[in-house]
């Protein structure tokens, strides 16, 4: 008997913003971080975060649904893994990121169609602005936008503290190093190694008080970098993670050849995103993240690790393989 063909998939996948909205606004409430004191009943969680009486139950139970929450006896309390992951005190919260998808991007989204026909970003570009520009001459956003992207580092960077053979390295450079969140890790990891953290002049202060948060200050430090007008700080190994999607081809060749040349021979340099299975059929998450690029930015795309070893290769680097690292997360890894 052939099997019965049925709409259940695409209908799943076409209203999945549904599902995708009411977590976005369950971590921009605040509700995981106020379950994580403890289990609360459906009246407590409507009058600690100012619910409507007609909205709350349905809110509620659609998160159990979902797998976001837990319902005993009357009472609400987070999954294991949303009362890890979600909870602002905790320092394994990745939320930073779905804050900024709820303010920002859910919205940019909906105008997928239309950069499909133009090609053209449908982010703050639309008004004249920039992303960066916008991001970096905020501090209220910026903050928000570099502790999404340690929320969203924090594992990769644990599987990459693992993965890497870093007692053949005394030092590196982690280029767009945010709050510092790689830098911490590799350096509470690996006690011989110090680091730099390169970023925009403005993330300094930002980096050096999460790095003097834990008692790092003697080893890593901060760089200021223009990255398209300077060259990269040296170091034994040179790390880019969530950067080269960022940008076109051209660009992304120029960024390579600075890394290159800031390398002495046998250093390395690291590059990390959700890099496309290169049958560009399985890691759906990375395209969807260079569809992204399409809304965020001019130029930007994801690429698959033959890709990134073909432009390391033409850049001057020897030897190149391709690593998992975490979830999406891949590790291309070039030696000069």
């Amino acid at each position: 008997m052939a099997q019965e063909i049925t709409p259940d998939a695409i209908m799943q996948l076409g209203f999945g913003n549904w599902g995708s909205k009411t977590l976005l606004s369950a971590v921009e409430l605040g509700l995981f971080s106020e379950l994580a004191k403890g289990p609360l009943t459906l009246d407590d969680i409507r009058t600690r975060l100012n619910l409507h009486q007609r909205s709350v139950r349905d809110f509620l139970d659609a998160l159990v649904a979902l797998g976001m929450l837990q319902r005993e006896r009357g009472t609400y309390a987070n999954t294991p893994a949303t009362d890890l992951y979600l909870d602002r005190a905790k320092p394994t919260y990745v939320g930073g990121m779905f804050e900024m998808m709820s303010a920002r991007l859910f919205r940019f989204w909906a105008d997928l169609t239309e950069a499909l026909k133009t090609g053209q970003p449908q982010n703050e570009a639309k008004r004249g602005g920039n992303l960066f520009d916008t991001l970096y001459s905020d501090p209220r956003r910026l903050e928000q936008f570099l502790s999404a992207m340690t929320g969203l580092s924090l594992g990769i960077a644990q599987a990459l503290a693992v993965k890497f053979p870093w007692s053949q390295y005394q030092s590196f450079v982690d280029i767009g190093a945010a709050q510092g969140g790689l830098s911490v890790v590799l350096a509470q990891a690996h006690k011989h190694l110090t680091g730099i953290g390169a970023d925009l002049p403005v993330v300094g202060p930002i980096f050096e008080k999460y790095v003097a948060s834990h008692g790092l200050q003697d080893r890593l430090r901060f760089a200021a970098l223009d990255f398209f007008h300077e060259p990269f700080p040296k170091g034994d190994v040179v790390i880019m993670g969530h950067i080269l999607h960022d940008w076109d081809l051209p660009t992304k060749k120029m960024l390579l050849g600075k890394a290159y040349n800031a390398l002495p021979a046998g250093g390395a340099l690291i590059v990390f995103e959700a890099i496309i299975d290169d049958e560009r059929r399985s890691n759906a998450f990375g395209l969807l993240m260079s569809l992204n690029m399409l809304i965020e930015t001019r130029g930007g795309f994801d690429y698959t690790g033959a890709d990134c070893s073909a432009w390391m290769r033409e850049a001057g680097f020897q030897k190149t393989r391709v690593e998992h690292l975490s979830g999406s997360d891949s590790m291309v890894i070039g030696v000069k």
